[in-house]
This record gives structure tokens, C-alpha cells and sequence, in this order.
């Protein structure tokens, strides 16, 4: 569903895009984002209803980023608490604010990929080495909280593309996109797979209690160059995730065409203290990330983009001057509508509803649990420094 919806999206783009440059719109200096290609599309309540859910999502999911940074790094330093890491991470991400726009991200993207990589058959062969540990249990989701939980958690995985307009705008040729989206998607499925598999076949329940699966692992050199990179990737995506959001605060101060960098950088600066401060406020990673997955990645990534192509293509002449033509594997317009009824259904109720609601109760029983502003979530009690080691 993610690829499917994906592709829709790149659709909407090359459409959007094309019927501009019939009209002699350039877009030199400008960078095409998804809410304006609903505008163009289909008109102002839906760039609005665009708009909101994406620079929700993209703010939660800077979010995430920055409590991950804090979260990763107290596992090579525990002299300072999360919180405290938090602090110093949201300073250094504020960085980004420098950056122009994803034209600028190319290596850095290709450095993470090699980053993630690593981590994930990292964690597959450190777990495996591990063996399993004593009593291991296995229950699977046992309450329906748990498993709807789970179940948004994988929408929120495979429901990235959110920024998925601005990076198609970055290439030099947007509709080789979706081929390379969908290969794109199924080597993540070789770093995915492996990589949970093993560590829930050794750590089984405990991973309910440790969101983060370096905290189970030995400590090792190997562990440590980890989680180094990772912190180097989440800094990346923090960027990517802010770049988008930078770009709209921009357009509605009216400081997207300036040529001075020192100005646009300081105009994006309002962006980033509001993120930095919900990090703080929540440092709770699985749960953010499932009640992000029920509320705003369900409408923005998987029912907005297919509400949207129905929509545009209902006239016969627009389906007649489609820029880009149905695929091979579906080739009736029928057959379009069905598969995209199914997705805004199906998305609504096990997501929406049913996730929604699972996420929200689990939200709310950490907060009752660790509090808000917690010094430092899911940390082992520290042993008395007088013991011996």
C-alpha cells in the first residue's frame, strides 16, 4: 500500500507539473511541494487539509528524530541523563537551518544509507551471536491494544513519503521516481526483516519494555560505531523531515525567493524551538511514533493521495490527457478506483479508528507512568558507585 500510494502521488506530480508548463509556468527557483499540487489540482480547501496534515506529521517526525538522538547516545555515555542529551542534540540540529535545499542532501543520503545498513546487520548478527536468552518468552500481541499499537506502528514505517514531492522535485528526471521508490522499498525489506526477526527471536517480551534494542545488546565496539551512525543518520533525517517545513514557513513570510542565506536561516530559526520542546516534553519514542502512524500518517500518506487521484481523474477528458499513462499491470480505470476505495476504507478503519484509538490509550499510560518532562525514560536503575565491579 505505502509503493502503491507512492506512485500515486508521483503521478499527481507529473500532472501538476505538466499542465503548468503548458500554461509557461517556470519553476527555476522554486520547489514544488504536495500542497501546492493539490491546489493546482483540484483547488484551496484541499491544499489546506494537505498542508496541515503534512507539517503535522513532518513536525512529530523531527520529534522523533531528536528524542532517538538522545535515547541512542546514552547508551555510549550515561554520565548525563536523556533529557540532558536532548538539550545539547536539539542545539547541534538546529544547524540545519543552513542548509538550502535537498539538492544539498545528496551525499549526505547515500552515507546513510550505508549507515543504516551496517546497523541493521549489526543488531541481526549481535543478536544471533547472543543466543537466546534464559525463559525466553514469545507472546505476540496479547490485548487488542497491543496489537492495533503494532499495526500503526507499520503504517507509520512504510508511510515515509511524505516528503516524497520535494525529493522528486530534486531529480533531474522525476518519473524514473516510481521504479526507483519500489526498489527502494524492497531492499528496506532486507534490512527490516533480518534485523527484527532476530532480535524478538532472542529478547522475545523483553522488547516491550525496551523501545530501544541497543539497550539489550553487550557492549562492544561493534555496538558503539553503531550507534554512532545512527546518531549521524537521525541528524540527517532530522534535516529531511525539516527541510519541508522550512520551505513553508518560508513561503508564508514571504522569504522563499531571497538570495541571502543568513536571512533565510534566521527566518527558519521559530521552526525548530517548538520541536526541540516537544522532545523534551515527551521522550517517549514506540508510542509517538504509533499514535503518529493512526492520526496523521493514515490521512496524509495513504487517504489523501488517493481521495486525490479519483478526484482529478473523474472527467473523461482528464483521464483521456493523463500525462501519465495507467500501468501495465492495471490497465482499467475501474480497476484504479477499486484499489483506491479499498486503501481510503481500509486505512480509515483498521488505522484510524482502531489504531487511533490503541495509540492513544498506550500515550496516555506512559504519561501516567513516567510523566511529562521525564528526566530519563526506560534507563536501567543506576547501581550505587560504591559496589564493586
Amino acid at each position: 500500500m505505502g509503493s502503491w500510494t507512492a506512485y500515486l502521488i508521483s503521478i499527481l506530480y507529473v500532472e501538476y507539473r505538466t499542465r503548468k508548463e503548458k500554461e509557461n509556468v517556470s519553476f527555476k527557483n522554486h520547489v514544488i511541494q504536495w500542497f501546492e499540487v493539490l491546489d493546482g489540482l483540484l483547488g484551496p480547501y484541499w491544499k489546506a487539509a494537505g498542508l496541515a496534515f503534512s507539517c503535522t506529521f513532518l513536525l512529530f517526525g523531527a520529534v522523533i528524530q531528536l528524542i532517538a538522538c538522545a535515547s541512542n547516545i546514552y547508551y555510549i555515555n550515561d554520565k548525563l541523563e536523556k533529557r540532558t542529551w536532548t538539550y545539547i542534540f536539539g542545539a547541534c540540529c538546529a544547524t540545519t537551518v543552513f542548509v538550502p535545499s535537498y539538492h544539498n542532501y545528496r551525499i549526505a543520503s547515500f552515507l546513510g544509507l550505508g549507515m543504516t545498513t551496517y546497523t541493521a546487520w549489526y543488531l541481526t548478527i549481535a543478536a544471533l551471536l547472543h543466543g537466546q536468552v534464559e525463559g525466553v518468552k514469545h507472546s505476540g500481541p496479547t490485548k487488542m491494544v497491543l496489537y492495533f499499537t503494532g499495526a500503526t506502528n507499520i503504517l507509520y514505517t512504510f508511510g515515509g513519503h511524505a516528503i516524497t514531492v520535494e525529493i522528486m522535485d530534486a531529480m533531474w528526471k522525476p518519473r524514473k521516481f516510481k521504479t526507483i521508490y519500489f526498489s527502494a522499498t524492497l531492499y528496506v525489506f532486507t534490512l527490516t526483516i533480518p534485523s527484527a526477526a532476530a532480535v524478538y527471536w532472542a529478547f522475545g517480551d523483553q522488547l516491550l519494555t525496551h523501545s530501544n534494542a541497543f539497550s539489550l545488546l553487550p557492549v562492544s565496539g561493534w555496538r558503539t560505531a553503531a550507534v554512532v551512525f545512527m546518531l549521524i543518520h537521525q541528524f540527517v533525517t532530522f534535516g529531511f523531515a525539516c527541510t519541508p517545513l522550512y520551505f513553508v514557513w518560508e513561503k508564508v513570510i514571504g522569504m522563499h525567493d531571497s538570495k541571502s542565506m543568513c536571512l533565510r536561516a534566521l527566518a527558519r530559526l521559530p521552526v525548530v524551538i517548538p520541536i526541540w520542546f516537544l522532545a523534551i516534553i515527551f521522550p517517549f519514542f514506540g508510542p509517538i511514533n504509533s499514535a503518529v502512524g493512526a492520526l496523521l500518517v493514515s490521512f496524509t500518506v495513504y487517504i489523501i493521495p488517493s481521495l486525490a487521484h479519483m478526484l482529478t481523474f473523474r472527467s473523461a477528458s482528464a483521464r483521456q490527457n493523463a500525462a501519465e499513462k495507467l500501468p501495465f499491470f492495471l490497465p482499467s480505470w475501474v480497476a484504479m478506483y477499486v484499489v483506491n476505495s479499498f486503501i481510503v476504507v481500509w486505512v480509515l478503519v483498521v488505522g484510524f479508528g482502531f489504531g487511533g484509538w490503541a495509540s492513544i490509550a498506550n500515550f496516555i499510560k506512559q504519561v501516567d507512568t513516567f510523566g511529562v518532562f521525564a528526566e530519563c525514560y526506560q534507563c536501567p536503575p543506576k547501581a550505587p558507585t560504591t559496589a564493586h565491579h
